[in-house]
């Protein structure tokens, strides 16, 4: 997609090259929106401090040598050397003709691809999704589809806590409640929250049961095959209850991109046996730890990476550090995105410190924290229940659909709908005002989880964006055909026109930095300002009704456009569009 500020940016860099030498060539052109034109090139002012010259003059060198005929109506040097470009309506009419027209909007696939892994969700065995796991899980799966849209080959990782001292005590209560529980829906392990905390309160009240689950933890780890297979059991139980969640969040994860704890539990001893033997890992108080440099405490004291414990037991350290090393040398990665909670900041940054002293981690191979801001109720701190618990996820999502409801119900509609129809509407606006107003958010900033806003069907929410989807539709099929026999030609004459236009042609450059930086957010917010462009050309510019043939036919073209752009892009947010509302 020939992105505006693309195109020009390679033609003022051409001109520098021909103004100044092929030194300049790679300059920044540094192109930005203009209130004076379409774009403005304000590449004059840095570059007259090295060249020492005026700014003014070196404005209009480039633009003696700017080939922009063929893009640009105008060109003209302002103020102390601004180089303000506003664009041909016909090329812009032309490129939003090929978005309408190219099958993947014009948007090509990267030059460059790469084998990305994305590690995102990650709850744990034998607990319930709450709140917490709301963003890793969303955020994660957004990133996964737009890397993926951009061609490259994305690996998602679901890496859940499935190992570990809690599975004796889970292990040794479900034995006490009889394993033929685990099999009933309606089962206390169905309920896993209750089973987990049944199972706790056993270990801190009962010695015997504790001693028992402490021997069932030795047995687990040791591989014994009952063992193994009360824990697969368990897992199976909370897989399932995982898949549910993601089903109707239409998270793309599936069973095959489980790797939790466990798949790197026979890896830890030989890593921590190499960084030993290597002198990189340390005995310090028993424990076997490295002090990556530059990380200290408030006390000033190094900082230690606990790769095993006093007791012998790895510590959860190692196996992100087994991790790194198995996408690395087995899968083959060259970037790896972390989409975890803020809080582990720290302790990312000093395993992928270990993994690069180790050489586990080249410096060609990226590894990323995408952090992930906390949630936060109306009373901006942490979202918790009034009874100050944690809010489980499913909950939440009955609430959010329940309130949708309401809303939907108060809207003006132009067709009548059944029961059932209302209903899967009801759930996808519902989920899509969680999933939008999560994703619209900066990921590594807190938001307020307010279901009031969020659920609005005005403003920046979910269910404006899906409305504006649903009323594009309608207006197809007031007319009679299909989006897709929209053709044009586009002939931009009012101004709403030439806005919605332009907007178009933004896209394929918002995915090239939503994919380089993981910040869905970005996105999401292309997609909120295309709709309200279109909005402003919906209110001017009659579509249906048009004063002619010739003029109709380009709104409908235009229409079509912006309805792939939104469906397009709310698809890869993993937002939901009804065919109607």
């Amino acid at each position: 997609m020939p992105d505006p500020q693309l195109v020009l940016a390679a033609r003022v860099q051409a001109a520098l090259a021909a103004a100044f030498g092929p030194s300049y060539a790679d300059t920044d052109p540094v192109i930005r929106p203009s209130q004076f034109a379409d774009l403005q090139a304000n590449v004059a002012l840095p570059l007259a401090k090295r060249l020492g010259r005026a700014p003014r003059e070196v404005a209009n060198e480039i633009v003696a040598r700017l080939d922009v005929a063929d893009v640009a109506s105008g060109v003209e040097v302002s103020g102390p050397g601004f180089i303000n470009l506003t664009l041909k309506d016909e090329w812009i009419a032309e490129q939003a003709r090929r978005v309408l027209e190219e099958e993947r909007l014009d948007v090509p696939p990267t030059e460059a691809p790469q084998r990305v892994v994305v590690e995102y969700s990650s709850p744990n065995v034998a607990k319930e999704m709450h709140v917490g796991h709301l963003r890793t899980t969303i955020v994660g799966d957004a990133i996964a589809r737009i890397l993926e849209f951009l061609g490259h080959e994305v690996i998602r990782d679901n890496h859940i806590g499935d190992w570990g001292t809690p599975f004796g005590m889970l292990i040794e209560h479900l034995l006490d409640l009889g394993e033929e529980a685990a099999a009933r829906d309606d089962s206390s392990v169905s309920d896993l929250t209750a089973f987990y905390q049944a199972a706790r309160r056993k270990f801190d009240s009962d010695e015997e049961f504790a001693d028992r689950s402490r021997r069932r933890v030795v047995a687990l780890q040791s591989g014994d095959p009952e063992t193994l297979r009360l824990w697969n059991l368990l897992v199976d139980v909370s897989k399932r209850y995982f898949n549910s969640v993601y089903r109707r969040l239409r998270i793309t994860l599936t069973d095959a991109d489980i790797k939790g704890e466990s798949f790197y539990n026979d890896m830890l001893g030989p890593i921590t046996e190499e960084l030993e033997s290597r002198g990189i890992a340390v005995i310090s108080d028993g424990a076997l730890c490295v002090f990556p440099p530059g990380f200290k405490g408030r006390d000033g004291e190094p900082l230690p990476v606990i790769l095993r414990k006093s007791d012998g037991g790895y510590n959860y350290s190692t196996t992100d550090l087994a991790t790194v090393k198995y996408r690395v040398e087995t899968e083959r990665v060259n970037r790896m995105v972390y989409v975890v909670g803020a809080p582990q900041s720290l302790h990312f940054q000093m395993v992928f410190a270990v993994a690069r002293m180790a050489g586990w981690l080249p410096d060609e191979v990226s590894a990323e924290h995408a952090e992930i801001g906390n949630v936060l109720g109306t009373d901006r701190k942490i979202l918790r229940t009034r009874a100050g618990g944690t809010v489980k996820l499913s909950e939440l999502l009955d609430e959010a659909v329940e309130r949708a409801g309401v809303e939907y119900d108060k809207i003006e509609r132009e067709e009548s709908l059944g029961e059932e129809e209302r209903a899967a509407i009801v759930e996808a606006v519902g989920i899509g005002a969680v999933k939008y107003a999560d994703l619209s958010t900066a990921r590594d900033s807190e938001y307020v989880f307010d279901f009031d806003r969020m659920i609005a069907f005005r403003g920046n929410t979910g269910p404006y964006l899906q409305y504006a989807v649903a009323r594009i539709r309608s207006i197809f099929r007031r007319g009679g055909l299909r989006p897709e026999e929209a053709h044009g030609p586009i002939v931009l004459g009012h101004e709403a026109e030439r806005a919605l236009a332009l907007h178009l042609l933004g896209f394929g450059a918002v995915l090239e930095q939503a994919g380089a930086t993981a910040e869905p957010h970005r996105l999401a917010g292309y997609i909120f300002d295309l709709a309200s462009a279109y909005t402003a050309f919906y209110e001017n510019c009659p579509v249906l009704k048009a004063p002619d043939e010739e003029t109709r036919a380009s709104r409908l073209a235009l229409a079509a456009a912006t309805l792939r752009t939104l469906e397009t892009g709310l698809g890869l947010l993993g937002v939901p569009t009804p065919e109607r509302m």
